[in-house]
């Protein structure tokens, strides 16, 4: 580095020798923009040989940060909070006085540690990358205006900007991980099980409760036992079924965006993974969130090993439930298990004797879900009523008569009367009267 100068050439070294040394947080680094971080510091210190490989490494940065749309210091800061180690994970099961001495003093030195990584900004990365690569001016600086938000994460991001020694921020980081987690859990609030693993769902169907009329009494019941859940109660699981449209799925996934900031998490496991479940359920015991296992369009054939793994995990074991979770399965069938004349005994030899008891056990299956919700087939009267709701939402304007003739035919013409009808109908009516009005407009400007 001898085109920068000796006291630039000893702050790059510090910066290496302080992200090497971390015993707990490593993970803060291994990720696309940590890598990249480290790697142009790398660059900056062996300059002499080649410029332009500094001018790479900062381009690299750049994009990570971009990519991330985050400055380089709060992005380092999500990272502690959702770093996933020792100290975070024992830090979300027992009291922080009761943490192992070595483990919060490692904690420690690794808080002072990133501190001086977050204190190099991309403004004095992008000034070295000049000064080496003799440019005129600097390479652009990746920044972004402060978040107007007043989440917990932002809080607590404010928090540690405003604090001299992150050190002291020991206790309230153990506070911070048992009340919110760490990981998946705490970057994202819908996820799903795939190939024995979770994967977080970025960008959620935003569907809201207030778009959601027409069920009144069953969302009543459901937004009751998640307030159970949410309260640290034993909530009940809960089966959905009736007639397809009506809005079960919807209304569950209104729960995350009704319950998301208190700390509500979505699991979504589909039918083709739920002899995974009791595993699942295993993984989520002891987190600090509450969860609801969200299984859709449930049904089963028979000697399904599904059908076994759920039955387990409705009516518990000798492992105890934990009461961080429930499942909320929907369906377009009462009787979940799929029954034919043929399964009905009849007296032949070499059957079973008590047919009629293994017959009830298929049909009396829903049962196991402690609360169950029924959602009839939209009557018109239903049918016009959710039009008009979504209507008002999206500000369609046109008179109430003209909207109810449009929905009816919209309703004959497809798939007949339903909410999911309905949404589709506002949607396409939204649609048409926009671009049409665009047109309109660009025949006066012309």
């Amino acid at each position: 580095m001898s085109t920068a100068s000796n006291s630039s050439y000893a702050k790059v070294q510090f910066l290496q020798r302080q992200a090497a040394s971390l015993l707990l947080y490593q993970s803060v680094l291994q990720t696309e923009v940590g890598v990249a971080f480290v790697d142009l510091l790398q660059a900056i210190r062996y300059s002499e040989a080649d410029a332009r490989s500094c001018l790479q490494a900062y381009g690299i940065y750049f994009r990570a940060l971009a990519t991330k749309n985050q400055n380089w210091e709060e992005y380092l800061i999500t990272q502690i909070l959702k770093a996933e180690n020792p100290f975070t994970k024992q830090a979300q099961q027992q009291e922080f006085e009761n943490l192992p001495i070595a483990l919060v003093a490692a904690a420690k030195h690794d808080l002072l540690a990133l501190q001086h990584l977050y204190e190099c900004s991309s403004a004095v990365l992008s000034e070295w990358v000049q000064n080496i690569a003799h440019l005129p001016v600097s390479p652009v600086v990746w920044y972004l205006e402060e978040a107007s938000t007043a989440g917990v994460e932002t809080q607590f991001i404010t928090y540690l900007q405003q604090l001299e020694n992150w050190a002291d921020a020991v206790e309230d980081l153990a506070a911070y991980y048992r009340q919110y987690g760490t990981g998946l859990f705490a970057q994202y609030k819908a996820l799903r099980w795939q190939n024995g693993q979770f994967l977080g769902i970025p960008y959620p169907d935003p569907v809201k409760l207030s778009e959601l009329v027409g069920y009144e009494s069953q969302k009543e019941a459901l937004l009751k036992n998640t307030e159970f859940l949410l309260s640290g109660q034993l909530a009940l699981h809960v089966l959905l079924y009736g007639s397809r449209g009506s809005g079960k799925s919807s209304l569950v996934k209104a729960l995350l965006n009704e319950y998301g900031e208190r700390n509500l998490r979505l699991v979504e496991v589909a039918k083709s993974q739920l002899q995974d479940l009791p595993m699942i359920v295993e993984h989520l015991r002891g987190e600090p969130h509450k969860f609801i296992i969200f299984v859709d369009d449930l049904s089963f054939e028979e000697d399904d090993d599904a059908f076994k793994a759920l039955k387990v995990v409705l009516e518990g074991n000798l492992t105890a439930r934990p009461q961080n979770i429930v499942v909320y399965a929907t369906s377009n069938r009462r009787h979940l298990v799929r029954e034919f004349f043929a399964d009905r005994p009849a007296p032949r030899d070499h059957d079973e004797v008590h047919a009629w008891d293994t017959m009830q056990e298929k049909l009396s299956f829903s049962d196991r879900f402690g609360l169950t919700l029924t959602f009839e087939g939209a009557d018109q009267k239903t049918y016009l009523k959710i039009i008009r709701h979504l209507a008002d939402l999206v500000g369609i304007n046109i008179s109430q008569s003209d909207l109810e003739y449009k929905a009816l035919q919209w309703a004959t013409r497809h798939n007949g009367r339903s909410g999911r009808t309905a949404r589709q109908f506002v949607d396409f009516l939204k649609a048409e009267m926009t671009v049409s009005a665009l047109q309109v407009k660009n025949k006066k400007e012309k």
